[in-house]
C-alpha cells in the first residue's frame, strides 16, 4: 500500500498526502492493520476493483465488517467468465487493441495497453463511479484489486491525470509497484483464485513496465485529447473535476 501524495504537479506544486492509497488485495489485513488504517489514517472509502468471481471466490474483506467503512465494489471487467486481470499478455489483442497497424516489436506493450483500454471501453461507468468515490471529503480513500498493478495503476493514473500530476510523476507511481511485486505475487500464490494464472507465467512478466502505462495514456492522447477529455466524454462534470482536484493537490 502507497500514499499518492507527494508527486510533483505541472504546475510546480506535490500532490497532497493522506487522501488515496493504492494497494493489492485487502484480504489478509489483521486487527491491527484495520486499527491503523481506520483509527490512525481515518479511512472511510475502499474502491474495490476486483470482479464479481475473486470476490465471490476470496471473499468481500474484512474492512466490510468496519462501520463507517463504504465499500464501493467496481468491477473493470465485462464479468464474461473471467475471474482475473493477471493473464494480461495472453488477451486477444485484435479483439481489444484499439488501433489496427502495429510494429511486432511491439505487440507486448500494445497487448497490455489494450488490455486496460479494455477496462474503459467495458466498464467507463466503473471508472467514472471510482474516481467519484475517491473524491469524497469525509476521510481517507483506498483503490485495490488483486496485485495492485493494472486496475488499480489504471484508476490511479487517471486520479493522478485529474489531479495535474506530471507525466513523469504518473509513469513512476505505475513502476513503483514492481518493487514489491515478489512479495505482492506470493500473497496471491497463497490463493487457489490465482495461483494457476500467476504459475503459468514467469514472475517478471507480471512486472509493471514504463512503456506500458505510456502507450495506454498516449492512445488517450491520440484518440481523445487526452484523459480528461476522455473522462468528459463518459459525463465527467466540471464539478466532479474540481471535487477530485480539491482532494489530491496542496
Amino acid at each position: 500500500m502507497r500514499d499518492l501524495g507527494g508527486l510533483a504537479t505541472v504546475d510546480g506544486g506535490t500532490t497532497r498526502f493522506g487522501r488515496v492509497y493504492r494497494s493489492d488485495n485487502l484480504q489478509g489485513l489483521t486487527e491491527r492493520d484495520i486499527e491503523l488504517l481506520v483509527g490512525g489514517l481515518n479511512l472511510r472509502h475502499v474502491v474495490d476493483l476486483r470482479s464479481g468471481a475473486e470476490v465471490s471466490l476470496e471473499g468481500p474483506g474484512p474492512l466490510t465488517a468496519v462501520t463507517g467503512v463504504n465499500i464501493h465494489h467496481l468491477t473493470l471487467f465485462a464479468e464474461g467468465g473471467r475471474n482475473t486481470d493477471v493473464g494480461a499478455d495472453r488477451i486477444d489483442a485484435d479483439r481489444v487493441l484499439p488501433w489496427q497497424t502495429r510494429l511486432e516489436e511491439e505487440l507486448a506493450e500494445l497487448r497490455v495497453t489494450g488490455y486496460y483500454y479494455g477496462y474503459l471501453r467495458d466498464r467507463p461507468d466503473s471508472i467514472l463511479a471510482a474516481l467519484r468515490a475517491l473524491a469524497h471529503d469525509d476521510g481517507a480513500a483506498i483503490v485495490h484489486c488483486a496485485a495492485g498493478k493494472d486496475r488499480t495503476g489504471v484508476v490511479s493514473a487517471l486520479a493522478l491525470e485529474v489531479a495535474g500530476a506530471t507525466r513523469e510523476a504518473i509513469v513512476a507511481d505505475y513502476v513503483a509497484t514492481g518493487d514489491r511485486l515478489d512479495g505482492i505475487l506470493a500473497r496471491l500464490r497463497a490463493s487457489p483464485t490465482y495461483r494457476d494464472d500467476l504459475d503459468s507465467r514467469p514472475s517478471d512478466d507480471h512486472r509493471p513496465r514504463a512503456e506500458y502505462i505510456e502507450q495506454f495514456l498516449n492512445v488517450l492522447d491520440n484518440r481523445f485529447g487526452g484523459p480528461l477529455s476522455w473522462l468528459a466524454s463518459q459525463g465527467w462534470t466540471e464539478d466532479d473535476l474540481g471535487a477530485l482536484r480539491s482532494r489530491l493537490r496542496d
